[in-house]
């Protein structure tokens, strides 16, 4: 039988529609659609679609149960290398992973493996009628900083092998930046419960408001009996560009805007603490996060909303298929344009006038590529005298974030490098013994499954290091 070239498409809900609500776009396979994309699967000898993976998941294997209806044996397979298998189905970026190792990807598409990840984790989300069992305890006590994607995979690794594992989260539900940071389009809150839960059935304690340098030290969580530390607390310190202006009201980092959203559940129906209404809004970036805050926007009221991007769109780093949604949202891209200053309300007769210290505009100038950087890319060069001003209401930085210094601040001995981000060996260890980071804490703000593929190895770590 001839393959299928073209993998088969995701349902989405219609453009109109979703900008308007916060409901999943994606509406995930149906279980005929699961096995015909997975019939499209080669199941080659040499798997390289597995060493794009960074947390190396067995994908031809679980293909294989997929296309054989055994959808639960296809779930046990993740799950043996995989924590978060709902969540990864739905925010890695398979297409520079997994999926661009694929095989069949040398001639035609290659197959939807996130979209397959999805559909198993998603079945046995709605069908497990047991929660997994606690393996039995070896005796050994670990504590982990931050509930994000690093720190839960590497708990739930440790967990696994009996170790009793206590993740420490600052705010008041675990998850991070899956919780606070990805809007609930993209990754509903209850997906992340749920992958949660099932950690806590392997015995993971949770114990959220706790902010470690603040309500406790790594120190002190030796003191209490802990005999290794994992350090997973996430990038949440924005950056911002240094332009005049920048300080004015209706300035945010996506970082804030994203965790307000959040925070507040202004993705509900009736919000009762709403963070913007109505007005222009511009997002200053190219990534993911752009891409969110810029959709949050527009889900929030905004009458118009525009991406700024230096670079042209073959240089944008944000998922294509989020830059393909935005696009069809409506959403305007202004692409080799770059901010200059923000500008404000001024009412120099009236210094009560309460417009004033208000985001009225920015001035933009136009850019152009020019020789390769460090990076490969493109330099973008100014065009003198090309600037020109936008109206707007609010406007989000989305330029990338960095290490949170309080840990650093409060751990004697810990080393960081000169952006902040926690030095680290090949095994995830830092300076301190016992002491292992990973995530954006390290590399500074990645991608989710980067994020896990850390905590995964650091659990791999902790566990040969109290068994020596």
């Amino acid at each position: 039988m001839a393959l299928d070239p073209k993998k088969h498409e995701m349902p989405v809900q219609a453009p109109e529609v979703r900008a308007h609500n916060f409901s999943e776009v994606a509406l995930g396979y149906d279980r005929e659609t699961a096995i015909e994309e997975a019939k499209r699967c080669l199941n080659c000898k040499n798997q390289p679609c597995v060493n794009g993976c960074p947390v190396n998941i067995h994908i031809p294997e679980f293909i294989t149960k997929v296309k054989e209806g055994d959808f639960e044996g296809a779930y046990q397979i993740i799950v043996e290398t995989s924590s978060l298998p709902a969540v990864c189905g739905r925010v890695c970026p398979q297409e520079s992973q997994c999926e661009s190792k694929c095989t069949m990807g040398i001639r035609f598409e290659p197959v939807g493996i996130g979209r397959l990840e999805r559909f198993v984790a998603d079945y046995h989300n709605e069908n497990a009628k047991e929660a997994p069992a606690a393996p039995a305890s070896n005796g050994h006590r670990v504590a982990v900083v931050g509930s994000g994607p690093s720190g839960l995979t590497c708990a739930g690794d440790l967990a696994k092998k009996g170790y009793k594992v206590t993740v420490y989260e600052a705010l008041h539900k675990a998850g991070g930046v899956l919780v606070y940071g990805i809007p609930e389009f993209r990754l509903p809150k209850a997906i992340v419960a749920r992958e949660v839960e099932g950690l806590k059935a392997l015995g993971v304690d949770v114990e959220t408001n706790v902010v470690i340098g603040k309500t406790l030290t790594v120190d002190e969580l030796f003191d209490m009996g802990y005999e290794a530390v994992f350090i997973g607390s996430g990038a949440g310190l924005p950056n911002f560009m240094g332009i005049p202006g920048e300080a004015l009201k209706g300035v945010y980092s996506a970082n804030e805007f994203l965790t307000r959203s959040n925070l507040m559940k202004s993705y509900l129906s009736d919000p009762i603490t709403p963070i913007m209404k109505g007005g222009k809004v511009a997002v200053v970036g190219g990534g993911n996060v752009a891409m969110d805050a810029a959709r949050t926007a527009l889900r929030l009221g905004a009458e118009k909303v525009y991406i700024i991007y230096r670079r042209s769109l073959e240089e944008l780093p944000a998922r294509k298929e989020e830059v393909e949604h935005a696009m069809e949202e409506g959403i305007e891209f202004l692409l080799l344009h770059n901010p200059v200053e923000v500008l404000g309300y001024e009412n120099p007769e009236d210094p009560r006038d309460p417009k004033n210290g208000y985001v009225r505009g920015v001035r933009c100038i136009r850019m152009e590529l020019g020789e390769p950087d460090a990076s490969g890319r493109r330099r973008p060069v100014e065009i003198p005298g090309s600037e020109f001003d936008i109206e707007l209401d609010t406007l989000i930085m989305a330029i990338g974030t960095s290490p949170n210094p309080l840990i650093k601040n409060t751990t004697a001995g810990l080393e960081v490098n000169r952006k902040g981000g926690i030095i680290i060996n090949e095994d995830g260890l830092t300076s301190r013994d016992a002491v292992y980071a990973g995530g954006d804490a390290v590399t500074g703000a990645a991608t989710v499954i980067s994020a896990m593929g850390a905590g995964k190895l650091a659990a791999k770590s902790i566990d040969e290091y109290l068994n020596r």
